[in-house]
C-alpha cells in the first residue's frame, strides 16, 4: 500500500514500511507522522503482522526534521493545537505511540538518520544498520533541544554518559560509533539490511505465543519506569495467573511433551488479558 510519505509491504508474517521521500532524504513532517501513526494502528489490528519494520529508500533513512519553513521550522507559536499554550511535539507523539505498540518494531537504518530520524528509532526494540548510516542527535547545533521523549530512551539504551556526549555535541558519528556505543544491534551491508531485519523478526514469530511476545515486549519496556522489582513481580504474577488458563498455554506445553512444534491460536486483536494495560497512561499537562 503506497501513501504519500510511506509504503507498505507484507512480508511472510512483518510489515516493511519503507519513507518514500527520497528526494528530501524521508525527512520528517506532520503528514508522515500521520501516516505512520494510521499505518501502526492498522498494523496492529491485523493479527497476520506479528512484526513492523521501518526503513527508508534512497541515501537517507530520515534526516531529521523537514527545515521548508526555514526559520520558522521549530516556532510553534501560531500552532492550532495546544495544551496549556503548549504546542506538542510531533516527534514525541510518534514515540509514544511506538512505546505503546504491541508488536515488535525493528529499525533497518539504510543511511543517515539524524535528529528524529534516530530517535524515533529509540523505542524500537531492535535496531540494525547498512554500513554507510550516520546517526546524529544535532539538537545543540540547531538551537533546540532534544525531543521524541529521547532524553528518557536514550540513556536507558546507552547509558548516560553517551548520552550526554552525543546530545551535547550534536556531532554525526558512523555505524560503527553507533554499534560501540550500543545504540545499535549490528552493521551489515546496504543488500543485506531488509533481508537481515526479517530474519530477526522471524525469530519473534516462528513458534511463539503472538499474545505472549506482546505482553513481553511491554513488562520490559514499562519496567524501566518503575521504582521496585515488586512491581514486576505483580506484573509477573498476573501474567502467569491469567495465561496460565489460555489456550496457547495448554498448546505450548502439550507441544513440548509431545515433541512438536506449537500451533499457537491466540491473538493479541482478541485475546489479551483482562489485566492489560496496568499502567496508567500519563497525561500531557
Amino acid at each position: 500500500m503506497n501513501k504519500e510519505t510511506l509504503k507498505t509491504e507484507k512480508i511472510d508474517k512483518s510489515l516493511l514500511i519503507t519513507f518514500t521521500r527520497p528526494d528530501e532524504m524521508n525527512t520528517f513532517s506532520g503528514k508522515m507522522m500521520v501516516e505512520i501513526m494510521e499505518t501502526l494502528d492498522e498494523a496492529e489490528s491485523d493479527d497476520s503482522v506479528r512484526s513492523v519494520i521501518f526503513t527508508g529508500s534512497g541515501r537517507a533513512y530520515c534526516a531529521g526534521a523537514d527545515l521548508s519553513q526555514g526559520e520558522k521550522t521549530f516556532d510553534w507559536s501560531k500552532r492550532d493545537s495546544k495544551v496549556n499554550g503548549v504546542a506538542r511535539d510531533t516527534g514525541g507523539m510518534l514515540t509514544l505511540k511506538l512505546y505503546d505498540f504491541k508488536k515488535p518494531i525493528i529499525a533497518a537504518i539504510n543511511g543517515s538518520a539524524v535528529g528524529v530520524g534516530v530517535t524515533m528509532t529509540l523505542p524500537m526494540d531492535v535496531r540494525i544498520a547498512s554500513d554507510n548510516a550516520k546517526f546524529g542527535f544535532v539538537f545543540a547545533k540547531r538551537g533546540i533541544v532534544p525531543e521524541a521523549c529521547s532524553s528518557w530512551f536514550l540513556p536507558r539504551i546507552v547509558g548516560v554518559s553517551q548520552s550526554l556526549e552525543w546530545m551535547m555535541s550534536g556531532e554525526v558519528f558512523s555505524a560503527e560509533e553507533a554499534l560501540k556505543g550500543k545504540l545499535i544491534r549490528e552493521v551489515t551491508s546496504q543488500e543485506n539490511l531488509v533481508p537481515r531485519a526479517l530474519e530477526i523478526a522471524q525469530k519473534f514469530s516462528d513458534k511463539t505465543s503472538a499474545v505472549s511476545v506482546s505482553l513481553t515486549r511491554q513488562m520490559v519496556w514499562k519496567m524501566l519506569g518503575e521504582k521496585h522489582p515488586m512491581s514486576a513481580h505483580k506484573i509477573d504474577s498476573r501474567g502467569v495467573y491469567y495465561l496460565g488458563r489460555s489456550n496457547d498455554v495448554a498448546e505450548g506445553i502439550s507441544s513440548f511433551l509431545e515433541k512438536r512444534d506449537p500451533e499457537f491460536s491466540d491473538t493479541v486483536s482478541k485475546n489479551m488479558p483482562e489485566y492489560y494495560p496496568w499502567w496508567q497512561e500519563e497525561e500531557f499537562e
